[in-house]
């Protein structure tokens, strides 16, 4: 079976949800971690801290640097992740829409890269 990456975005400028509804959300979403797990599909999920909290790491010629704060300038970022193992995309994004659904945000699916045969 293929494993696949749904990529939960946060997306600037979309209102700060309140404490209440934070907590229907995680409700929500551990119920889809339950169906996951129930179905056969979970292999890892978790949320993330917001990205200010991120430290990038570059090495460039042997020289390593690190800098605060995301990787890169944008309107979304990376808030959580779910790893599935899946039959087919089909499967992905059925799952993906009940992600999307349960955290109120965009779940963009990439598939892993193929293994080489050894």
């Amino acid at each position: 079976m293929k494993q696949y990456m749904l990529a939960v975005h946060n997306v600037e400028g979309d209102p700060t949800p309140s404490a209440e509804e934070m907590q229907t959300v995680y409700a929500e979403v551990n119920k889809v971690n339950r169906e996951l797990q129930a179905a056969g599909a979970w292999v890892f999920g978790g949320g993330l801290l917001p990205s200010d909290s991120a430290t990038v790491v570059r090495v460039d010629s042997g020289k390593t640097t690190m800098t605060d704060g995301p990787f890169a300038e944008t309107k979304e970022q990376l808030g959580g992740l779910w790893v599935l193992r899946c039959a087919d995309l089909d499967e992905a994004l059925t799952w993906a829409e009940k992600c999307a659904e349960a955290c109120r945000g965009p779940v963009e699916v990439r598939p892993f890269e193929d293994e080489p045969e050894s």
